[in-house]
C-alpha cells in the first residue's frame, strides 16, 4: 500500500509571487508526499520574474508555474485538498470558495516582496527572504507526524507555524 499524498494549496491575491515560491518548495520539499499547487482571488496572470528566479537558484525547475484562480480548485473534479494555506494578508480576510475535502486551512502570511521598490539586486534579496520564511514554515510542517496527529491537533500545529514559524 502506497503513502497518502497530501494536497496543498497555497492562496494569494495575485498568484504571482509568494504562492508560485512556495508550490515550488513544497513540491520539491515534500518529494511526492505532498502534491502542491497555488492560486489566488484575483490572478494576475503573470507569474513574478523574481520568484522564478529564486526557485532557480535553488534548483527547483521554474517551468510550468502560471498565475491562476482559486476557482480551479473549487470546480467538479478538481482534487480534495488536505490543506489550504493564505500567504498574504489580503486574501486571508477574503471569503474563500468551498474546496473539495474539506481542507484544514491557516494563515502563512509572509510580506509581498513584489511590493519591494529599488534596484534588481534590492527585489532579489527580498524575494529569497520571503522564499527562506516560506521553505522554513513548508520543513516545519512536513517535520509534523501527519498520520498520528488527530484533526484539532494538526491544526493547532498548522496555525502555530503561521504564528511563530516554530
Amino acid at each position: 500500500m502506497s503513502a497518502k499524498v497530501y494536497h496543498v494549496l497555497f492562496i494569494c491575491t495575485g498568484n504571482s509571487a509568494r504562492s508560485i515560491m512556495a508550490e515550488g518548495l513544497m513540491n520539491r520539499l515534500g518529494a511526492g508526499r505532498f502534491a502542491a499547487a497555488s492560486a489566488g482571488s484575483h490572478p494576475t496572470g503573470i507569474v513574478n520574474r523574481f520568484a522564478l528566479q529564486t526557485l532557480a537558484t535553488w534548483h527547483i525547475p521554474s517551468v510550468g508555474f502560471r498565475s491562476k484562480s482559486w476557482d480551479e480548485f473549487a470546480r467538479p473534479g478538481a482534487p480534495a485538498l488536505d490543506f489550504a494555506f493564505t500567504v498574504c494578508d489580503t486574501a486571508a480576510g477574503e471569503t474563500c470558495p468551498v474546496w473539495s475535502g474539506q481542507p484544514m486551512t491557516a494563515h502563512w502570511g509572509v510580506p509581498d516582496p513584489a511590493a519591494v521598490q529599488g534596484t534588481d539586486e534590492q527585489k532579489a534579496k527580498a524575494f529569497m527572504a520571503t522564499a527562506i520564511t516560506l521553505k522554513r514554515r513548508i520543513e516545519l510542517m512536513l517535520a509534523l507526524p501527519l498520520n498520528s496527529l488527530a484533526g484539532m491537533s494538526l491544526q493547532s500545529k498548522i496555525d502555530q507555524i503561521g504564528k511563530t514559524g516554530a
